[in-house]
């Protein structure tokens, strides 16, 4: 299937320091997808850096008419979840592809799962990049592998999400269908993925996990200790919240 019409959608708080392989991307991504209408959503979560300067001097500088970029900034720092839901509330393609601007996951992966026919039409289904599928090439360091496996087994356990990668920010949804997700989302920070999950798996839409080429990039902003703990304060929550 082709995916002829998409948004892309980057949430982002203080990343000046990686969004130059961010543009690389954006660029040559754009070199070699001239017949897909697309569009790009910056959301800025009220970052304290150069970020917004330098997006904005990035999007001055494009003069393709035919893609569209915009930019969305919110006052204060709320939460990469409410981010993402402002961006997919904007966005106006028939797709909508979130992921995060250290690229990670590089744009041209939906290429791939495109040409490899993972992508289909049905209606209640959206597909997340997995770190943990047969196929997937990942660069990880050793402590987030750890991290990763306790909280794997804490959402089995505790939110019965079979899911085995929620936490990758690549993510393709139907425009609708993403409209309608997020409008019941709630969590703000790095937890609403796990939300996404609970929603989807309440309104029986389907997850389809794909492998991607994931690279471990450098000063990440995740606090081992402090984000552990709300990780776990967070899955309770949920818990609680879902009636789970």
């Amino acid at each position: 299937m082709r995916i002829n019409s998409i948004s892309i959608i980057f949430p982002f708080y203080n990343e000046e320091s990686r969004l130059n392989q961010c543009f690389k991307d954006i660029n040559a991504f754009n070199k070699n997808n001239k017949k897909k209408d697309k569009e790009y959503i910056f959301v800025d979560d009220g970052s304290n850096d150069n970020s917004l300067k330098l997006i904005k001097h990035f999007i001055n500088k494009q003069n393709n008419k035919k893609v569209k970029y915009k930019l969305i900034s919110i006052k204060k720092n709320t939460g990469k979840g409410f981010a993402l839901k402002k961006g997919v509330h904007a966005a106006k393609k028939k797709w909508i592809l979130t992921l995060d601007t250290d690229i990670s996951v590089s744009l041209s992966q939906i290429n791939i799962w495109i040409k490899k026919n993972y992508i289909n039409n049905k209606k209640k289904e959206i597909y997340f990049g997995s770190r943990s599928v047969i196929g997937s090439m990942v660069n990880y360091k050793f402590y987030r592998k750890i991290i990763g496996s306790i909280f794997n087994f804490l959402i089995k356990n505790f939110l019965r999400i079979k899911i085995l990668d929620t936490q990758c920010g690549y993510k393709l949804y139907p425009n609708l269908l993403a409209k309608k997700i997020f409008f019941n989302l709630n969590e703000k920070g790095f937890i609403h993925d796990l939300e996404l999950v609970v929603l989807c798996n309440n309104q029986k839409i389907t997850i389809k996990e794909l492998p991607i080429k994931w690279t471990h990039i450098p000063n990440s902003k995740l606090n081992l200790f402090k984000d552990s703990i709300k990780m776990f304060i967070g899955i309770f929550r949920l818990k609680i919240k879902f009636k789970i």
